[in-house]
């Protein structure tokens, strides 16, 4: 138990050098043993084999045998001595090169587990497994370092939206505690407001949280693009008459089924025709197309407003990520709405991109998905 304990204890380039030193006994020990055992033999074999060898043989005695067994013992002794030094000399740098590779792995693991996401590892240049685990690493801390600045950010951002609301209410209720203020309608309505928007911050929060965990069921059913598009520009038609938007609806003849939620799509459409009529001055127009693609349908919601700066396209549906003019905080949205809209679609199969001619010429966003079997 204690030999087991003891062992266990060992690095790797100790087990590899006592296993290349364990290789290298038992080859030599082989190698001698076959060679006091057959080299005589076959010395004598070859030297009866020939006349001359006939004629020296009935001259050969045990002294000459016993001679060549001394000489050839001491060749192959000095042979083996020397080809074990350099074996193991070779292990031992090739154990110390795995020791110190493992090593150094070991050491940036035990920094990532204690938070430093920016530790690396360069490649041993030890073979492809060596290469392909420190690639894998690297490629993991990397990961992890994004995810840990998100969820700064993400702290930072929801305690922003959080302060607002919960400022005015506090200062409002403390007004009227002290007689300063009086509960008018207009105070009334906006503390509804402020209420409303935690509300909605709370309930985006929980939904993205839902579809990136996989919580978030689905009920797919075969369904009509155009009858999806139909329902969400009803949907929004108040609010864009509010905002003096034009909301239209096109539609290509004879579009395949697709095989989506109900609720879940038409919480995807809502969320980008909402992201649109935010970012789209009064006079403007948002259009929603359903069209063909390869292998499926295109639902597309596009916007004459703001747009998007080049710089903000890859990160438009992260969680809070947020552009001066793409999405900035007066608009009222939670910084979540877009994120909610690709999780929702990956998990029916689909894909969702951006696109911006860039700033005041409009975005368009493009949801593709698979047609229904």
């Amino acid at each position: 138990m204690n030999e087991s304990g003891w062992w266990r204890r060992r690095g790797l380039a100790t087990r590899l050098m006592l296993a290349f030193v364990a290789v290298i006994a038992v080859t030599g020990i082989t190698v001698w043993l076959v060679a006091r055992g057959v080299g005589p033999v076959v010395f004598e074999r070859r030297m009866m084999g020939t006349v001359r060898g006939a004629v020296m043989g009935r001259m050969m005695d045990e002294d000459v045998v016993e001679a060549f067994r001394a000489s050839s013992g001491m060749a192959l002794g000095v042979a083996l001595v020397v080809a074990g030094a350099l074996a193991v000399v070779l292990s031992v740098v090739l154990a110390r090169r795995v020791g110190g590779s493992l090593a150094t792995l070991k050491d940036a693991a035990h920094r990532v587990s204690g938070g430093d996401f920016a530790a690396r590892v360069t490649s041993p240049g030890m073979g492809r497994e060596f290469d392909d685990l420190a690639e894998s690493f690297n490629r993991m801390a990397q990961q992890l370092d994004e995810s840990e600045r998100l969820r700064q950010r993400m702290i930072g951002d929801v305690a922003h939206e959080l302060r607002t609301p919960v400022a005015t209410i506090t200062g409002y209720l403390e007004a009227l505690e002290d007689g300063v203020a009086e509960l008018t309608p207009e105070t009334v309505a906006m503390l509804r407001a402020q209420g409303a928007r935690l509300t909605r911050l709370t309930e985006d929060l929980s939904a993205v949280s839902r579809a990136e965990s996989g919580a978030t069921r689905l009920t797919p059913v075969p369904s009509a693009p155009a009858d999806v598009l139909a329902q969400a520009r009803l949907a929004a038609q108040d609010r864009a008459a509010e905002a003096e938007v034009r909301l239209m609806l096109e539609v290509e003849q004879g579009l395949p089924l697709v095989s989506v939620d109900p609720e879940r799509m038409a919480q995807v459409v809502g969320n980008l025709v909402d992201n649109a009529l935010r970012h789209t001055p009064a006079g403007g127009t948002v259009t929603l197309r359903a069209r063909r693609a390869a292998g499926g349908v295109e639902l597309v919601v596009a916007d004459t407003g703001a747009g998007i700066a080049p710089e903000h396209l890859p990160h438009v549906f992260e969680r809070f990520y947020r552009a001066d003019t793409a999405r900035d905080r007066a608009g009222g949205g939670s910084g979540v709405g877009l994120a909610i809209v690709a999780r929702l679609v990956a998990a029916h199969g689909g894909t969702v991109a951006a696109h911006s001619a860039g700033l005041g010429l409009g975005s368009t966003f493009t949801v593709t998905l698979p047609a229904a079997p």
